[in-house]
């Protein structure tokens, strides 16, 4: 069982997954929809600005956890001393890239013109930074590191699309823009969500090696664990798709509705993929 500290980083990591994958996704929507999502703009922006600021905060408090994790005591987390060896180590690397991710989302959130690209630039810096720390820097492969990122930035934008969709579904006036927003991201996500569940098994089983550690594991465990919740969310997107969004399209209010619940329905497991991505990467170790 982890300990105080082991819980808090969890907690720590989960809520940078939700900062950085839902202020990067909501971005990268906006700037691939932009005429689509218009009636969503101020909520999106507002959105993703309290959820970069989340990851910023995030960021600040898992570095100092480290630093009390290597003291073992709450003090480490102010200890100048402690705190300026860990810069020095590839955990400061990662509190580099992530408050410039941060401030370059906030700073493109603020501006008119491009801003949308200038944060997913930022984004796209932050997420890579989780390729920087965890399980995935000890196949030592640069290629590897790439992989995750793009798994990393496909589960952006299926997260991003969950708010201007469920927005849309929910007022009558705006359904028709969110079909087609459902029926454009359909054909996206037709590419995106096998990329990003390739990659993902990909680097489960670099790290895992076989079917036994897979199934007799903690690690593995949790990675099955992680598949079946995935695999729901294929599920629900599959109905989405295939019903909702085409019924919804054809004016059927029925839809919209189920198509609202369907897209709560996904936040929450998404929530419960991302909580057992940070058990993964923070207290679990890959088998040897």
């Amino acid at each position: 069982m982890p300990d105080i500290w082991g819980i808090a980083a969890i907690i720590t990591k989960l809520m940078l997954y939700i900062g950085f994958a839902g202020s990067t996704g909501l971005v990268i929507v906006k700037c691939l929809y932009s005429s689509l999502v218009t009636p969503m703009n101020l909520v999106m922006k507002r959105q993703a600005r309290a959820l970069a600021w989340l990851a910023l905060t995030a960021t600040v408090v898992g570095f100092m956890l480290s630093a009390a994790v290597l003291t073992g005591g709450a003090d480490g987390m102010v200890d100048p001393e402690m705190l300026g060896l860990l810069w020095q180590t590839p955990a400061g690397d990662v509190l580099a890239y992530r408050l410039a991710g941060a401030a370059l989302i906030l700073i493109g959130l603020s501006i008119s013109r491009f801003g949308c690209w200038i944060a997913a630039v930022g984004g796209t810096l932050a997420l890579w930074s989780f390729t920087q720390i965890g399980h995935v820097p000890e196949l030592e492969n640069f290629g590897v590191q790439l992989l995750l990122l793009l798994h990393l930035l496909c589960l952006a934008f299926w997260v991003g699309i969950f708010t201007p969709l469920r927005g849309m579904a929910l007022k009558v006036e705006y359904q028709k823009n969110g079909a087609e927003l459902g029926q454009r991201f359909g054909k996206a996500a037709a590419l995106v969500v096998p990329t990003m569940i390739l990659a993902g098994l990909w680097m489960a089983w670099s790290l895992v090696g076989n079917i036994q550690w897979l199934v007799f594991t903690g690690y593995g465990q949790a990675l099955l664990s992680k598949v079946f919740l995935v695999g729901l969310l294929l599920i629900l997107a599959a109905a989405n798709k295939l019903r909702f969004v085409p019924a919804m399209h054809n004016g059927d209010a029925n839809a919209a509705r189920h198509l609202a619940r369907s897209i709560e329905v996904e936040a929450i497991i998404v929530l419960m993929v991302l909580a057992t991505s940070a058990t993964l990467t923070t207290v679990l170790t890959p088998p040897n």
